[in-house]
């Protein structure tokens, strides 16, 4: 098996799937993600670095999102195509469960699974929802789904389950409150939570600019 080869062809794959993608979940997205999955698994002793490639590579291959909520199918598209390139079995069954148990889904649902590995692909994947990329994805993904930016009569949900922020079509500038500003402390590891730390800051001054802005403040 070599694995230099597989996330060669991985690569290529997964451009080839996400060509037309929205712009926040397209092949920049997956390349990020890769990138900080990289760069946090050199501090993560113990971790395996191609699992974790495979998995950070893979985790949005079939977003539910795009695909009338169906949560199997990223994880099918993945199977197959690592059962083709003749991937381990249980490097296969482990990218599966990193691609079953990476979604935010509200923040309030238990998974049973854990490894270090899926640690550091969530830490990467929720650093890209951070920060100066993440404000940009967030605005992205709102014009997408033609939803209003702000609305002020319309309060952020704090305790919704998964299937109420699977379904939510509030404004845009909500969804900071419902998932991104809680982020920071639901990373895994060091790294994770030392960047993450950074791009909340700038997220929270942003807010404070928006509001202002928005009320004649500033």
């Amino acid at each position: 098996m070599n694995q230099n080869l597989i996330v060669t062809n991985t690569i290529a794959f997964v451009k080839q799937q996400l060509t037309g993608a929205e712009g926040g979940h397209d092949w920049f997205h997956i390349e990020r993600v890769w990138k900080n999955a990289k760069l946090i698994t050199a501090t993560e002793p113990g971790a395996d670095l191609f699992t974790t490639e495979l998995g950070a590579l893979l985790h949005d291959i079939a977003d539910s999102k795009f695909h009338a909520g169906d949560e199997t199918l990223g994880p099918r598209v993945a199977r197959q195509f690592l059962v083709d390139q003749q991937v381990l079995p249980e490097i296969i069954d482990h990218v599966e469960q990193i691609i079953r148990n990476i979604s935010f889904k509200g923040g309030h649902e238990q998974h049973l699974f854990k490894s270090a590995e899926l640690d550091i692909i969530q830490d990467a994947d929720r650093l890209d929802a951070l920060g100066a990329i993440g404000i940009a994805r967030t605005f992205n993904y709102g014009g997408f789904k033609n939803r209003a930016i702000y609305d002020p009569a319309i309060a952020p949900d704090l305790n919704m389950g998964k299937a109420a922020y699977k379904n939510s079509t509030a404004p845009t500038l909500n969804h900071f409150y419902e998932k991104l500003l809680l982020l920071k402390d639901l990373m895994n590891t060091a790294t994770g939570k030392k960047l993450a730390a950074q791009r909340h800051e700038f997220m929270v001054v942003f807010l404070d600019q928006f509001h202002a802005e928005w009320n004649g403040s500033k």
